[in-house]
């Protein structure tokens, strides 16, 4: 479990971030969404750690980041994994060379066993045999599941994945969801989101943070949202490429109360 306790972030005389908490619960695609400029990228980099918050704390399971030595921040970082937007491989080094890199920088395992973990993790975004192909010559989806896979390889407690499905037609960010989500429950990941993507929202948000010019203004689950009477929220989902299926949802919904269903 995440827990943000009160964070504020300013750079100069402008607030980014202003009492922001939140709870983001184990087991769970927590979910980060909001419009540019609202803060969430700020938000994602200081629980991440690349940011230092100017107010509040940042708590991994009972840990406060801002207490933590530099000997234990580090060991907390080999416990995060982090897909990029950008899927950020390496173009001159293969798919096994990038999802070996984190097993180079922090473990002392034999090259047989690394190999091995990358197979392991290859195989879980099916990917396998794919080892030595270049970055440029798969495909965007394909990077993305490579990106995945490097993000797992060191067993992370805690997964966060920023625009996942950045770039992605429709189909193939729903077999990126539906891994993330996998993944989430199989090794029981804190998993934390940020899109802008209402799709995944609805496919993957077991809970949900709106941040609207950069403080918390509705929480809830990809149930509630449809419910949600939230004025700023409701322009935020009519304003995106959800248009028309929340609508849609919306309209199913208030025929069901009207039948009394």
């Amino acid at each position: 479990m995440i827990e943000i306790q009160h964070i504020k972030k300013s750079f100069g005389e402008k607030t980014i971030l202003n009492d922001v908490s939140l709870v983001m619960e184990t087991g769970k695609c927590n979910l980060i969404i909001g419009s540019s400029g609202s803060g969430k990228t700020v938000l994602l980099k200081c629980i991440v750690g690349l940011f230092t918050p100017d107010e509040g704390h940042v708590i991994y399971d009972g840990q406060s980041m801002t207490e933590l030595s530099v000997q234990d921040r580090k060991e907390l970082r080999q416990q995060i994994g982090m897909l990029f937007q950008g899927s950020a491989l390496f173009d001159s080094m293969t798919v096994e060379q990038n999802i070996k890199f984190p097993l180079d920088m922090f473990t002392d395992l034999k090259h047989k066993d690394k190999i091995k973990k990358v197979n392991e993790v290859l195989a879980r975004v099916n990917m396998e045999g794919a080892n030595k192909k270049f970055p440029s010559e798969i495909s965007g989806g394909m990077k993305k599941r490579v990106g995945i896979a490097r993000s797992i390889v060191l067993n992370p407690k805690y997964l966060f994945c920023d625009e996942p499905n950045s770039g992605l037609d429709p189909q193939t960010s729903l077999v990126i969801d539906k891994l993330i989500k996998d993944l989430t429950l199989e090794y029981n990941i804190t998993t934390v989101v940020v899109t802008h993507d209402m799709n995944s929202v609805m496919e993957i948000g077991d809970h949900i943070f709106y941040i609207y010019q950069g403080h918390k203004q509705w929480e809830g689950s990809n149930k509630d949202i449809i419910h949600s009477k939230d004025e700023k929220l409701n322009q935020f989902i009519f304003a995106s490429e959800f248009l028309q299926d929340a609508k849609q949802m919306r309209m199913m919904e208030a025929e069901k109360e009207k039948a009394g269903v």
